[in-house]
């Protein structure tokens, strides 16, 4: 007789899998009822705002849960499953994702609250050569004055503590930062700010040891390449610095003068930044910098990620482009067609016959119009005048 076999076990109802799955399903649950009521505008009854307000809570316990644990899989699964069901849901759930990975509150007995915060700027690199991997923050005088300038400029509150990360990343390294990763790069952040005795920082050494890409820059070639300063801000949580008046007017002064106040400091401050970096492979030339506003860490990177994903598909248009007069090209600008992987691509042609095709991804929480929009400025200054947009996907 043949043997029986053995029965394939069953997922325990507690299994991590299937507790896993719950909590993708409960997140995106939570954010499609708190996206639908935000988005709606419509009276509700205070029965419902009590409900809502339950939820939100419900919501938020869970999401600082899942980042204190490093659930990136259940994190990113919600954020995967919010997408297929709404777009107000996905933007609703990935913006407080990303929040609450870069921010942490302290709660202390018989003390106020703190609060802390992971910023970065992005900053394009001009040189000849590229950077020398090996010079990267070895000036400390420099990286001293860099880190006083945060709150001496007004970037931050000069009663906030502020630590600066004496590393330079590139888009790899950054790009390479989870959710999880950076909630607990943040925890350790609060610790070496919050105690004296000096303490161990895994997530932080990790997020730098695969190091720069490898370049192909020689000697003579001119490089653009994009870094990103990472730092950390700790705060009392009602410190006044950081409270957005209520008024739109008084609102919409605070921001131009926070925005004129990065203008100056990215003007004083370059320099400092400038030997922070160090120097080119190349001959001994100054560093060009532009950069980037700052922002909360993921923020920051989406700047950075977009800005070189669009100074790339400008250097292949204007590959493409060379030798013929701009003005005499046209150009048609769409999304694609690809749900998944979502781009705005350009058709570029002369005179009926193709000159080029060029892709830039497109942000699934972004605005159609007005990334197609900024996409026409951007060939405009190529010299291309004939450009045609079209919010339906190219055939």
């Amino acid at each position: 007789m043949p043997k029986n076999k053995r029965p394939v076990a069953r997922k325990s109802a507690n299994s991590p899998e299937v507790k896993d799955q719950q909590q993708t399903t409960e997140l995106c649950a939570l954010a499609l009822d708190l996206a639908d009521e935000s988005a709606s505008g419509d009276i509700i009854s205070a029965a419902t705002r009590a409900e809502l307000a339950q939820k939100h809570i419900e919501f938020q316990r869970l999401l600082r849960r899942l980042l204190a644990q490093g659930k990136n899989e259940v994190l990113y699964g919600a954020i995967e499953m919010a997408r297929d069901e709404s777009a107000d849901a996905y933007r609703y759930l990935r913006n407080a994702v990303e929040e609450g990975a870069a921010n942490l509150i302290i709660r202390r007995e018989n003390a106020p609250e703190l609060e802390i915060d992971a910023f970065a700027i992005p900053v394009f690199v001009h040189s000849q050569g590229g950077l020398d991997p090996a010079a990267d923050f070895q000036d400390s005088d420099a990286y001293d004055a860099l880190l006083n300038s945060f709150t001496g400029a007004g970037l931050e509150s000069p009663k906030a503590q502020v630590v600066l990360v004496s590393h330079a990343y590139d888009l790899g390294e950054i790009e390479r930062i989870n959710y999880g990763q950076l909630h607990a790069m943040v925890r350790e952040a609060a610790q070496s700010l919050t105690d004296k005795k000096i303490s161990a920082a895994p997530a932080l050494e990790r997020s730098m040891a695969a190091g720069w890409s490898p370049t192909s820059f020689g000697p003579e070639d001119t490089a653009v390449e994009l870094r990103f300063l990472l730092g950390f801000a700790l705060k009392r949580a009602d410190d006044a610095f950081y409270k957005v008046p209520a008024g739109e007017k008084a609102a919409d002064a605070y921001f131009a003068e926070r925005a004129e106040r990065y203008q100056q400091w990215t003007r004083d401050c370059a320099p400092m930044v400038a030997r922070c970096l160090g120097r080119a492979r190349g001959a001994d030339t100054a560093l060009t910098l532009n950069f980037l506003y700052q922002d909360l860490f993921f923020g920051a990177r989406a700047q950075g990620q977009s800005e070189h994903d669009m100074l790339h598909l400008l250097s292949t248009l204007s590959q493409a482009l060379a030798g013929h007069d701009p003005a005499q090209a046209q150009a048609v600008i769409a999304p694609s067609e690809d749900d998944d992987e979502p781009l705005l691509l350009v058709q570029l042609s002369l005179g009926g016959a193709p000159l080029a095709t060029a892709g830039k991804p497109l942000d699934p929480a972004a605005d159609l119009g007005l990334a197609l929009e900024d996409l026409a400025d951007a060939l405009a200054s190529l010299g291309v005048t004939d450009i045609s947009v079209s919010e339906d996907p190219l055939p």
